[in-house]
């Protein structure tokens, strides 16, 4: 089940594409990709992998105690999803639930800004100064990582994996320790060398913006 196209720089609502325009239009951001969240179940799952066009990461093993609590592209049926989210819930470090969304795009889409309540469409000037706050596990390579400046409520992580941006934002803030300590190994969705028998828990609310 697929909820209704927003806009991925902003989930605001969309204009459909009309017999003057092909193009979905937000009424602030202008022609942008149809952003579509879904809820978390093997069938959305693999919707995600036949459509996506990037990455679709997943940190494999989760951390102990995760779900896979839903999965979004932005893209249409022209172009293929040109960006991929997958969200996740489980146990905060302090007290209470945390969730994570893990996002590939191209650049210019703009939803990992988004989702890292930036103006965006990318991290912005000054990116990637300075030594990397982290480093991953990416399909067996390390790759760095940068903080990026966001509103307190939330840790963003953000770098560049095959070509694209690669986004980890979590909350609470103290939840971004699992990036930084843990050092979270991602694989990809789209892989056809393995199944991935994936928990899944409620839809995460941070998938509605």
């Amino acid at each position: 089940m697929r909820a209704a196209p927003t806009c991925p720089r902003c989930f605001g609502p969309l204009h459909a594409p009309s017999a003057w325009s092909s193009a979905w239009r937000c009424g602030v951001h202008g022609d942008v990709l149809p952003f579509q969240a879904m809820q978390p179940s093997g069938a959305a799952c693999d919707a995600v992998r036949q459509s996506s066009v990037v990455p679709v990461w997943l940190p494999w093993p989760l951390p102990p105690g995760w779900l896979v609590t839903g999965f979004g592209v932005a893209g249409d049926e022209r172009t293929g999803a040109r960006a991929s989210v997958v969200a996740l819930t489980g146990p905060s470090v302090t007290h209470g639930p945390a969730d994570m969304v893990v996002i590939a795009e191209e650049p210019g889409v703009g939803l990992g800004a988004a989702f890292a309540g930036l103006d965006g469409p990318d991290p912005g000037d000054g990116f990637g100064e300075g030594p990397p706050n982290a480093k991953i596990d990416v399909l067996g390579h390390p790759t760095a990582l940068w903080c990026v400046q966001a509103p307190d409520d939330r840790a963003v992580y953000a770098g560049e994996a095959l070509g694209n941006w690669l986004w980890v934002v979590a909350w609470p803030a103290e939840a971004g320790c699992f990036i930084v300590l843990d050092q979270l190994s991602l694989r990809d969705l789209r892989e056809h060398d393995r199944d991935f028998d994936l928990p899944f828990g409620a839809f995460s609310p941070r998938l509605g913006g």
